[in-house]
């Protein structure tokens, strides 16, 4: 009978660095707020008066439409590019390329200061048959207003880089996904929003979610169109006014840390909805496998590196061992008998 053994006692491994560095770090933010705090420079009591002035809180709703509008439209644009992308016809393909070579190599500051010099650009808007008197003819100043020319130039910006997300996204997409759907039947359209897309959008999600948050912050550049109306363009107005800059660049601050917080929620809870069931399938097969399998034992003891399943047994390495329940029990073989039993010479 052998002797019981004693508990093993584990003793949590000491960090006292990582303590030292936390306590660093903590000493260090307490300085900055209580330094932050007693500094009249950031003019705490005009921020307090500026936080929910009308013309802020306006300003933040001009924000966030200038960020739906334009992400929406930049994402429908780069879900037709990256398909352009992919399609089999080259001329198609060069010109989603193009787009893209264009649009993700030039600055979108540079790329607005062109949408607000549209007007001298383009003075007039002509339909008609080229070469000839235009049937229609409008001003383009009277036409486009500057916030639609704002949203114009922030989405077809924006397109390029969603393009190539949805592209990565349908291309993490098994190919034999695909080739299964088209057995079954079903069409490219049905396939792509039945088979491809809810797989592909794990992958899309994430930095999509980045990219609104990104949109967001890029608003505050609408002022090369010029578009004023904005967030950081109200608090540039009204600090011009005040002469006190640094007050009002803190409220249009914590105004887009306000937004970003929410997105960021939202993010989360998004990507959680569309992960459902990855992680806890492999924790439950996991477990599964786990609760089927046994140790293989014979006459001598355990066989290492070797299990059992319900009608076979693998072993862990480059091979596997299989078992027949219904063979008869193998015993070991005396040394003075012949394989079948009986005694030799």
């Amino acid at each position: 009978m052998t002797e019981e053994s004693e508990a093993i006692r584990a003793v949590r491994l000491r960090h006292p660095w990582r303590v030292l560095a936390a306590i660093v770090l903590v000493l260090l933010l307490a300085l900055f707020v209580l330094d932050a705090a007693n500094r009249p420079a950031f003019g705490w009591a005009a921020f307090a008066q500026y936080l929910f002035d009308p013309r802020i809180m306006q300003a933040a709703l001009n924000t966030l439409a200038l960020t739906v509008y334009s992400m929406v439209a930049g994402v429908l644009i780069g879900v037709l590019l990256a398909i352009m992308r992919l399609s089999p016809n080259p001329v198609v393909k060069s010109v989603a390329w193009l787009y893209l070579w264009v649009f993700r190599g030039t600055p979108v500051y540079v790329q607005l200061v062109f949408w607000g010099l549209l007007a001298t650009i383009y003075a007039t808007i002509d339909i008609g048959i080229p070469f000839t008197a235009p049937w229609i003819q409008f001003e383009t100043r009277d036409t486009i207003d500057v916030f639609w020319l704002a949203v114009i130039g922030l989405a077809l910006n924006e397109a390029a880089y969603m393009a190539e997300i949805v592209r990565a996204g349908i291309m993490s997409v098994d190919q034999g996904q695909n080739e299964a759907a088209t057995a079954l039947g079903m069409s490219w359209t049905k396939t792509m929003r039945r088979v491809v897309l809810p797989q592909a959008m794990r992958i899309i999600i994430p930095p999509t979610g980045n990219e609104v948050i990104s949109m967001l912050k890029t608003t505050s550049l609408v002022a090369a169109v010029p578009y004023s109306f904005d967030l950081y363009g109200r608090a540039r107005d009204i600090s011009a006014a005040t002469f006190d800059p640094i007050p009002l660049l803190l409220v249009a601050s914590a105004w887009y840390l306000a937004f970003t917080s929410v997105l960021m929620v939202g993010q989360y809870f998004l990507e959680k909805r569309f992960s459902r069931g990855i992680g806890m399938e492999r924790q439950t097969r996991r477990g599964s496998d786990a609760g089927r399998s046994g140790a293989v034992t014979t006459a001598t003891g355990p066989v290492p590196g070797v299990t059992t399943t319900a009608g076979a047994s693998s072993a862990s390495g480059s091979g596997s061992v299989e078992t027949d329940h219904n063979e008869p029990e193998r015993r070991p073989v005396d040394p003075g008998q012949t394989p079948t039993g009986k005694e030799s010479g």
